[in-house]
């Protein structure tokens, strides 16, 4: 294998263990905030349900974004560079300001860019784009009505019971819930890596006439995923758990499950979704049950505007790599 695919291999785990280490918040906040879990132990529960996600989700999402974006024959070596350059940047600016952006997004944006500037628009796949689109829209909202959902059906389950006995029963149901939204996370959010991976060994004749992904391949950006998590992104948590919705352990209970099954039907239809978006509409679902007041509304819109400006960054940012690369002779 060519060195230069070693380090552009090395440098997509790296972007899959920023993944990690800025989606970790939204995998671990709402058991943090309702002090469920204390954050150390909150990561190595959520990072280890992380890794074994591969045992339970086919690779739909992986094909996706192997096949789905930009066309396969137009990528090389630099597009791919570019592209997880581009991601990791916005990724680690969005980490550092402290708002829960998609990495999903951004890794869809650096895409965009690089193949924008290579061979302009006809590189681009517009299904999958408009698909991912769509579903950048619909996943926080059907977060949102799930989460909104579970919060009526328990309250109403619950009616009769004392608030000690309901806070102490879903102190333990949030262990589960959390083990569902960590399983959802890593069975969607690790395989766009493999997705780049894959189509950057592809196109460089390294797997043959069929593409594919291979075992190593998914058990490396599995272990990424999880490492990044441990790690954890606190400032996010900060956001997620904190600043959108006051959570009690019932509300962080409806959030998580409404999230996990959220990412469970995007998973199954292989739609890449940010489970940044989900989780934060599931939150806004369950703290407006409540009353409207009860979420902070002005938090939410400075997170959507981080959303609407995910794509075009990331791609103005890998577009740009991708030009100063082009300068240089192969």
């Amino acid at each position: 294998m060519p060195l230069s695919i070693i380090l552009i291999i090395a440098l997509a785990l790296a972007f899959d263990f920023i993944n990690g280490f800025h989606d970790s918040a939204s995998a671990i906040s709402t058991v943090v905030s309702t002090r469920v879990l204390s954050p150390r132990a909150a990561v190595i529960w959520a990072a280890f349900f992380n890794f074994v996600a591969f045992l339970i989700f086919p690779l739909h999402i992986a094909n996706t974004i192997g096949k789905g974006i930009i066309d396969p024959a137009i990528v090389d070596p630099r597009i791919i560079a570019a592209t997880l350059i581009g991601a990791s940047v916005w990724d680690l600016l969005t980490w550092y300001w402290g708002l829960p952006t998609s990495s999903s997004h951004a890794l869809i944006g650096g895409f965009i860019g690089a193949a924008m500037i290579k061979v302009g628009a006809r590189g681009l796949i517009w299904s999958g784009i408009i698909r991912t689109m769509v579903f950048m829209v619909a996943a926080p909202i059907l977060g949102l009505i799930l989460g909104l959902t579970f919060g009526i059906a328990l309250a109403w389950m619950c009616r009769r019971a004392t608030p000690q006995r309901v806070d102490t029963l879903f102190r333990k149901g949030q262990l589960i819930s959390a083990a569902l939204y960590s399983l959802g996370h890593g069975g969607n959010d690790a395989q766009k890596t493999m997705g780049v991976i894959a189509i950057l060994l592809f196109s460089a004749g390294l797997l043959g006439p069929t593409f594919h992904i291979p075992t190593w391949v998914v058990l490396s950006c599995q272990a990424a995923m999880g490492l990044g998590t441990l790690f954890g992104g606190w400032r996010i948590v900060k956001t997620m758990g904190q600043k959108v919705a006051k959570l009690r352990p019932v509300d962080g209970f409806c959030a998580q499950t409404g999230g996990a099954l959220t990412l469970y039907i995007a998973s199954a239809m292989g739609a890449p979704v940010s489970t940044t978006h989900v989780i934060t509409g599931a939150i806004m679902g369950v703290g407006s049950l409540k009353r409207l007041s009860a979420v902070r509304w002005g938090v939410g819109g400075e997170i959507v505007t981080a959303w609407l400006l995910t794509i075009p960054a990331a791609a103005l940012i890998s577009s740009l790599c991708y030009w100063l690369m082009a300068l240089w002779p192969r």
